[in-house]
């Protein structure tokens, strides 16, 4: 191993190791397509161990038994920590994944805030009373539920681990997380400074390694409590399946192919600012990304216009410079998915306006837009997860809505408008978990977060996230005989 690779061990226990067997996997920087790092490769030996750690600080630590101030003054120290080491954090999830190093310094804000908020929220929102008529006093307490597997995604590798570990560690579970195999760097950061935050062994362990057998092994175990996953659906139905086997309960979000909708009332420099970051942000890599576009007939070739040129106007180029806007896709692998679909795009009837595959050698697939894709063509129907955005025009509100509701995904959707009441009419007609009106990204982690179809089973945020991850108590009592 290079002397200038870094290396990145499991942190179980309260200490960073390595692999039982000693294996390890390369870790590719996908701007520059160099080695840059060595991970430890978990298998079902490490799986059982980070488990079993996270099992002995619940069953017999002090962590699920600590006061809710003092487990929040505890989450808040780690919280401070990670926002004193930004600037390391940020630059590896830029260095892991391709992420324009701006971009990854407010994906690390927003892992500091989903500590801050749950430290506050599970020690503010701690049960409800329940008055009766027949002389009882009926109250419910939340209880934590014990041991959490986390298995997060590459394309937000800190931020996504944080919605899920903090919400565990918060209402006093402990938490074993394994981040993808592409993108080690961030999460293990996150283990090693919760040790040094001063959090105790086992509460947060990270499992590095593949799915298989990593991922498998630590879902399998019956010792753990709750499964939370963020990734394809296809990995999601095996995870519900494996889960399944001891009766976990699973909260699964999965793939989207989320519908960006402008009618011809909109705002259009609103709209054209939004659907360009909805889409190319982080080069499509979003399950949120608003992929199909629907444009109103009497704005679709002036909205067109703008869009195209938005679109050609980003800056691409090495994630690191800070005038960059777009770069590469995450690795070599992804790259080829998102170029298969792109290159079939004319030869399945689609006419591209701008975009296509970069011919320079680089993992870069250009800001993509195509439109006269048939509605059934793969690149319409199914989740690229690239920066690609398949446009139709539309004529009528009726016929927009159910355009837009006939995918077997229901993540989110976005729509813009300046007239109040089509807003809530169509809102409340869209078939997802998330509708943002003349607007995108925007998050309140108090509100329920998932979707429907193949997006995803169950909520997490705010008191959905409370539901998840604890065991709901009804205490009933007499008080008048």
């Amino acid at each position: 191993m290079s002397q200038d690779r870094q290396h990145f061990g499991h942190v179980i226990d309260g200490e960073e190791v390595g692999s039982a067997d000693g294996r390890t996997f390369e870790v590719q920087n996908p701007w520059t397509q160099e080695v840059w790092a060595d991970a430890a490769e978990g298998g079902p030996d490490d799986a059982a161990r980070a488990v079993a750690s996270s099992r002995r600080a619940f069953d017999e630590g002090d962590w699920p038994r600590m006061g809710r101030a003092e487990r929040a003054k505890a989450i808040h120290r780690l919280a401070d920590v990670l926002a004193a080491h930004t600037d390391e954090l940020a630059t590896a999830d830029t260095t892991d994944m391709g992420k324009p190093l701006a971009q990854a310094r407010h994906d690390v804000g927003r892992s500091v805030w989903n500590f801050r908020f749950f430290a506050d929220h599970q020690r503010d929102h701690v049960g409800e009373v329940y008055p009766m008529d027949s002389g009882h006093h009926t109250y419910s307490e939340y209880g934590p539920a014990g041991v959490v597997a986390a298995i997060s995604p590459w394309n937000f590798p800190l931020m996504m681990a944080s919605w899920k570990v903090a919400p565990a560690i918060a209402w006093g579970n402990t938490c074993v997380i394994k981040p993808s195999e592409d993108t080690p760097a961030s999460v293990t950061m996150l283990g090693r400074l919760a040790v040094e935050a001063g959090l105790p062994p086992g509460v947060i362990n990270v499992l590095n390694g593949h799915g298989d057998p990593a991922g498998s092994s630590l879902v399998a175990d019956d010792r753990v409590d709750r499964v939370t996953f963020t990734g394809s659906s296809v990995t999601g139905r095996a995870v519900m399946a494996s889960a399944a086997t001891h009766l976990a309960p699973v909260s699964l979000e999965l793939g989207g192919k989320g519908a960006n909708i402008v009618f011809d009332d909109a705002d259009l420099d609103n709209a054209v600012h939004w659907a360009v970051e909805a889409i190319f942000r982080n080069a499509g890599q979003i399950c949120l990304a608003g992929s199909r576009l629907y444009v109103g007939a009497g704005v679709y070739d002036e909205f067109m216009d703008r869009f195209v040129a938005a679109a050609e106007a980003l800056t691409v180029g090495d994630p690191v410079d800070p005038a960059t806007r777009f770069s590469c896709l995450a690795s070599k692998r992804h790259f080829a998915k998102v170029a298969s679909y792109v290159e079939g795009l004319e030869t399945d009837g689609g006419k591209v306006l701008t975009g296509g595959v970069d011919g320079d050698g680089r993992w870069i697939v250009r800001p993509t837009i195509v439109t006269d894709l048939p509605l059934t063509a793969p690149a319409y129907c199914e989740e690229i997860f690239g920066p690609v955005c398949v446009v139709n025009r539309f004529e009528s509100e009726e016929e927009v809505v159910a355009m837009a509701n006939d995918s077997r995904y229901g993540l989110n959707a976005m729509l813009f408008t300046e007239n109040l009441s089509r807003a809530h009419r169509v809102a409340s007609q869209l078939r997802a978990g998330t509708v943002w009106v003349n607007c995108f990204f925007i998050r309140d982690l108090r509100t329920p977060f998932g979707g429907a179809g193949d997006s995803g089973v169950g909520r997490e945020g705010g008191n959905f996230s409370r539901e998840f991850f604890t065991e709901p108590k009804a205490v009933v009592m007499q008080i008048r005989r």
